[in-house]
């Protein structure tokens, strides 16, 4: 998996290169720009991006809008904002169109390297990753009448490790259940969100999406 890497500190930009290396990950380009990122994604066709949001010049939001640009022109490419701040607001932003082929991970949060290079091949896949610390902030307010109000509190915690990108084994393993009981739940849970078979759609990806939005 071909993977370009944004990040201003080189210490940490050679530091998530070295290990994404000895995970199997084939690091085609590292920069410490936004604008130089466009340049890399055009010139490397990476699977999967990572990129920090605050970068130069004003280490405000380039790292975000230059994402925001890679999933617009290469929808094909995966994002993964690795970031030191929980920003809600920008984590919606990138996933106002679709939650597939995105993460958003923080970095002092990250404390398993195999976890984190599963993170990275799954957004790569077009799967998702979301820091469970971004997940309770973006669910945090809820409006009324609100078909997540309908799940059962094993539905909203299931719902709530499809968010973060776990598959229904990972899940079953995480909640110490069966792959079944985990497979009934997320029935029940596209049933209660009204979302109904259709070859055109990927209803877990549509669920975390109602999840988070809500």
């Amino acid at each position: 998996m071909r993977v370009v890497l944004a990040e201003d500190s080189v210490l940490l930009r050679e530091g998530v290169a070295r290990l994404l290396e000895d995970q199997g990950f084939d690091v085609v380009a590292q920069t410490g720009t936004a604008d130089d990122l466009m340049l890399k994604v055009r010139s490397y066709s990476p699977n999967v991006v990572i990129v920090d949001i605050r970068m130069p010049p004003t280490h405000t939001d380039e790292g975000l809008k230059a994402a925001q640009e890679i999933r617009e022109a290469y929808p094909e490419v995966g994002v993964l904002v690795l970031s030191q701040y929980v920003e809600p607001a920008y984590a919606m932003e990138l996933l106002a169109v679709s939650a597939e082929g995105v993460g958003y991970l923080l970095k002092d949060r990250v404390s398993d390297v195999g976890e984190f290079a599963a993170a990275v091949r799954r957004v790569g896949e077009g799967g998702s990753a979301l820091d469970p610390a971004i997940v309770s902030q973006l669910v945090g307010r809820r409006r009324r009448n609100d078909p997540i109000d309908s799940l059962t509190p094993r539905e909203r915690e299931v719902l709530e490790h499809m968010a973060q990108g776990r598959s229904n084994q990972g899940i079953a393993d995480e909640l110490v259940v069966s792959e079944r009981a985990v497979e009934k739940h997320v029935t029940s849970i596209f049933v209660k969100l009204r979302l109904p078979h259709a070859p055109e759609d990927h209803r877990r990806v549509l669920a975390v999406l109602t999840y988070l939005r809500s």
